[in-house]
């Protein structure tokens, strides 16, 4: 089976730097136009299930992927849902550093060991994404094509988890706005990673946009 493991677009707090977790932001412009690109990409490719995070930024970059035709087979999980970053959300990266810095600063250096305020750390969020990126996979033949939209911290961990690295491990690879991740194997449990944050179809090979949040 074939798993295309995709971010969404971009949103407004993105391009800001602002941490956003489960609130419900949609695409800017730049967004939209990034999820149609995708879309673009993936029109001749054959997509058997398409399963998505029900937040809206995640939820309509899926349906710009898929086009039109293909919109309807889209299923919602919620356990596919960002970190929740708690009292973090909406801030921006500065404003945390300000109010609370020695949380922000093991975030970068030891994000398996934090738990956000009021909110979820990393192992809880691999805890039910985990198993909603299994059921989606659930019943997939050889030949069969899945299109999973997620969130930056969602990815990564599944990542983590397909390449057998600790989840300490979370900021040594990127996950670009509606990037591609390409996964092949037999069964969820023994899958190849063939492509990483491929975001060929809408970024030069050396323009891929930073953001300050997550």
């Amino acid at each position: 089976m074939r798993i295309l493991l995709a971010r969404h677009g971009e949103t407004p707090w993105n391009a800001e730097g602002r941490y956003q977790g489960q609130e419900d932001i949609a695409l800017s412009p730049v967004g939209e136009t990034q999820a149609r690109a995708l879309g673009a990409r993936l029109r001749e490719v054959s997509i058997t299930r398409a399963v998505a995070s029900p937040l809206s930024r995640a939820r309509y970059t899926a349906q710009l992927a898929l086009g039109e035709e293909r919109a309807s087979m889209l299923k919602l999980d919620p356990g596919l849902m960002e970190i929740a970053h708690g009292t973090w959300e909406g801030l921006l990266a500065s404003e945390i550093r300000e109010r609370d810095g020695d949380r922000l600063r093991a975030w970068r250096d030891t994000p398996h060991e934090v738990l956000m305020p009021g909110g979820e750390s990393i192992v809880h969020v691999l805890d039910r994404a985990w198993p909603a990126f299994a059921r989606a996979c659930e019943g997939l033949r050889d030949d069969d094509t899945l299109l999973v939209v997620a969130h930056d911290a969602v990815n990564r961990v599944l990542l983590c988890k397909v390449l057998g690295i600790p989840l300490s491990k979370l900021w040594t690879f990127r996950q670009a706005p509606t990037t591609l991740n390409l996964l092949e194997g037999d069964d969820v449990d023994r899958l190849d990673v063939v492509r990483l944050n491929d975001c060929s179809h809408h970024t030069a090979l050396f323009g891929e946009a930073v953001h300050r949040a997550l």
